[in-house]
């Protein structure tokens, strides 16, 4: 085996994994379209959606079209041999001009449509439509009768005129895929971006990156033939591998941010749901009764009902708590230190026992202090959380039930900071 038998090697069977399993980019551009698809639709004014799903469905073309079997289907078809390369390097050019506008897009946003966006837009779209229309006229003017499905490109290397249909669409792919790239990375460098948006740069940024080092790959085997050489692996094996690479990473660089922030508010909606079992468990028993069970209700909405039920019952039990007892939880968590915050849900833990255990029949301590069943109706995520530590509970009830300079509670709970300078 010689030195070019062993460099090809690896490159060689991921060749032939994307000869085979070339459904694979496309089956995921194709996913990353379907999950887009619905919110392009719902805000077609937008130029971003658009844009986003044009370059999905030119990319997804591009995968779908450049598979040996559809390009012998497309020739056959037509009549004319060779016919699918300008095909191909025409959706591969438009998906180059779509990624320059979507970057377009992104930059200047809805609010800021200028007429320098405007102009910039125009001109990639002339730019790269001058260069599809001069891809054509070039493979007219060549002559390529024999059909090649793989290695057209080095092929035809030497041949006038798809020599510079080849490189004119290499060119076109490069300079793209070089701004695209460029500014993609510029962007993941800025403050105050979304976690799952910049990890979805990241994967575009490698994704581009990959398309560079397709470019790269191209143009050496090509530039080989023209010296003489026989680099023919590059484009043969290693390109076609590193453009399936750059398709997946660019499609999960789109699917990332929609389905990460997706999943995370089900996460989020799911969690805040059980979080909120302990206190609701409590309201089931004072009430006797529990939400009825829907079997398609959504997260949110079984969030709603339950956070529905938790005040609906809690308002009456609220209204005859014991404001003192509050008050003096409220200094023994702090005591016992505790976050203002904690201690606020803690005190609000202990007084919704004491009149759950007193029955309906309580009076809400010595009636002195209305009880505030605002801030009780509000925190009941953070209630729900403290009756998840009955140890913390308990100990906050023994020490707010133990006699106590009053005056020393009330400075204890007007300033929790001061609480250690004010015992010694």
């Amino acid at each position: 085996m010689d030195v070019a038998d062993a460099a090809t090697g690896p490159a060689s069977f991921l060749g032939g994994f994307y000869t085979s399993f070339w459904w694979i980019p496309a089956a995921v551009l194709a996913a990353a379209l379907a999950i887009k698809l619905p919110t392009i639709i719902r805000f077609w004014a937008d130029p971003l959606l658009r844009a986003v799903g044009g370059l999905l469905l030119l990319a997804c073309a591009v995968f779908v079209f450049v598979a040996p079997s559809t390009i012998v289907w497309v020739n056959r078809v037509t009549g004319v041999p060779n016919i699918s390369a300008p095909w191909v390097y025409s959706l591969l050019t438009a998906f180059c001009g779509s990624c320059l506008v979507l970057l377009i897009a992104w930059r200047d946003g809805l609010s800021e449509r200028s007429a320098a966006t405007r102009r910039a837009t125009r001109r990639v779209v002339c730019a790269y439509g001058g260069v599809i229309v001069l891809l054509w006229v070039l493979f007219a003017l060549a002559d390529v009768p024999v059909e090649r499905t793989r290695d057209l490109d080095t092929y035809y290397a030497g041949t006038p005129f798809m020599r510079e249909g080849i490189l004119l669409y290499l060119l076109a792919h490069t300079t793209a895929a070089l701004i695209t790239s460029k500014l993609i990375w510029n962007w993941i460098r800025t403050d105050g971006l979304d976690a799952w948006l910049r990890w979805g740069l990241k994967f575009l940024g490698v994704g581009y990156a990959l398309n560079l080092a397709f470019d790269a790959a191209k143009l050496t085997a090509v530039a080989a033939r023209w010296t003489g050489n026989d680099l023919d692996w590059l484009s043969l094996n290693v390109a076609p591998a590193l453009a399936c690479l750059s398709a997946v990473s660019i499609a999960v660089g789109f699917i990332l941010p929609h389905a990460g922030q997706y999943l995370h508010e089900r996460w989020r909606l799911r969690l805040a749901h059980h979080r909120l079992r302990p206190l609701y468990q409590l309201m089931r028993k004072v009430h006797g009764s529990g939400v009825p069970f829907v079997l398609r209700a959504s997260p949110e909405l079984r969030l709603t009902r339950r956070e529905t039920f938790i005040r609906d019952v809690l308002l009456p039990l609220a209204r005859r708590t014991d404001e003192r007892l509050r008050e003096r939880s409220y200094a023994a968590a702090l005591g016992l230190g505790f976050t203002a915050e904690r201690a606020k849900a803690l005190a609000a833990a202990v007084v919704i026992l004491d009149a759950v255990d007193a029955g309906p029949d309580a009076d809400g301590g010595d009636g002195a202090h209305d009880p505030d069943t605002t801030d009780l109706l509000r925190e009941i995520g953070a209630v729900s959380r403290a009756l998840r530590r009955p140890e913390d509970i308990r100990e906050v009830r023994i020490r707010a039930a133990a006699p106590e300079d009053i005056r020393e509670v009330r400075i204890r709970a007007a300033a929790p900071e001061d609480t250690a300078a004010v015992t010694e």
